[in-house]
């Protein structure tokens, strides 16, 4: 786990964590708006960032002239998966949800649709890894067990299918460009009130080589209404989509399921 060891040290630090805190509470934020937060310089939010940055744990994307920073839950999900999860009692990790539930309501409803960002560095190639986002034999390993089908071709339709038929999300290719990009409509259809408000979102894979082994899948998915039941699940689906599936190149095995929907 010595990869994780940048995780930590960037953790160590409460104004980090507090920074955390507020790109959590609500993403996409400027460095001005996150200053205004923390009793200290411009230039010391900005170191602060720059590690929380170098750990994985945020990322930023241009919107005009301005720079906003995401909260990406990837690298602290492995964590959670590495140090927590084997030790978690099922009981206590209700208890600590019904906790923050009632504690912080304001989370909950947001009338501003947000866009979620996640990023992940794999041990890989674009073309494999690009094969494993639309090669349905491979999202059946690690998409909660869906298969994805489609032509890729811009303007086709696709969609990820359970093995007993049920079609559980769907959508169009708006934008392909092999190996590097892959932009898609996002439409649930495990979600019944989702199923009839016809919640459809947008979906983007960037993919940009690090290395003759080494690739940043960023996932960015945009148009999230927070006022939407499923909304919510869709946090932990990707960190556990994009964890199982840097697991399965790497070491040719996906995580363990994990029950319940996205």
């Amino acid at each position: 786990m010595e990869d994780m060891e940048p995780v930590f040290r960037a953790l160590a630090d409460p104004n980090r964590r507090y920074l955390l805190d507020l790109l959590h509470e609500r993403d996409g934020q400027t460095l001005l708006e996150l200053q205004g937060h923390l009793p200290m310089t411009r230039f010391g939010v900005m170191k602060h960032l720059k590690i929380l940055e170098e750990a994985g744990l945020v990322v930023t994307r241009r919107s005009g002239r301005e720079k906003l920073h995401y909260l990406n839950r990837v690298p602290i999900q492995m964590v959670y998966d590495r140090w927590v999860l084997k030790f978690a009692q099922p009981v206590a990790q209700s208890l600590t949800l019904l906790k923050y539930g009632l504690e912080d309501p304001s989370m909950i409803e947001s009338p501003t649709l947000v866009t979620n960002v996640y990023e992940v560095v794999i041990r890989t190639t674009p073309e494999k890894l690009w094969h494993a986002l639309t090669d349905g034999s491979m999202t059946r390993q690690y998409y909660f067990g869906t298969a994805v089908e489609s032509d890729w071709k811009p303007g086709s339709p696709y969609r990820m299918v359970t093995e007993d038929g049920f079609n559980m999300l769907s959508g169009e290719v708006l934008e392909i460009d092999e190996p590097r990009k892959l932009v898609m409509t996002f439409q649930p259809h495990w979600d019944e009130d989702a199923e009839k408000a016809g919640y459809t979102t947008r979906v983007t894979y960037e993919i940009e080589a690090l290395g003759p082994e080494m690739v940043k899948l960023t996932t960015v998915h945009e148009g999230l209404d927070p006022s939407l039941k499923v909304t919510a699940g869709f946090h932990d689906g990707w960190v556990l989509i994009s964890s199982s599936l840097k697991t399965l190149l790497e070491t040719g095995q996906p995580l363990p399921s994990v029950p319940g929907d996205m």
